[in-house]
């Protein structure tokens, strides 16, 4: 893999969001699961990610939130820990289920409750 701006951005990122995890995947990536690590580091967060219109915690907001819509608790459990990284607090993360509940529906709402509060709790931070 050819190392650049966005690759470089992307690593730092991934690493300062989900801390050595964040990078593991990139690091043992083989030539089946590198082409996903590239594009969740250049483009997701390299590219995306970085750009100036919004702050990361905003980002991390919005992340959640979408991620309740679709019920993918793997990666709501993962986001919740970049977003306390970057300045989410508990209670933020509660407010956005409840607000979440209203257009996404109490059952996937009642799941991803169940989710972040374990990965508060993951992380010390319930």
């Amino acid at each position: 893999m050819k190392k650049d701006e966005l690759y470089e951005r992307g690593r730092a990122m991934r690493e300062e969001m989900f801390g050595q995890p964040g990078v593991r995947t990139i690091d043992t990536a083989d030539d089946f699961t590198e082409p996903l690590q590239d594009l969740v580091t250049r483009f997701c967060f390299g590219d995306v990610w970085s750009r100036e219109g919004l702050d990361r915690k905003t980002r991390s907001m919005l992340t959640i939130a979408m991620i309740i819509g679709q019920a993918k608790p793997d990666q709501l459990k993962n986001h919740v820990v970049g977003a306390l990284a970057n300045g989410v607090t508990k209670d933020e993360l509660r407010e956005i289920l409840v607000h979440a509940a209203v257009y996404y529906g109490l059952p996937a709402v009642s799941d991803s409750w169940r989710h972040v509060r374990q990965a508060l709790e993951e992380a010390n931070a319930y």
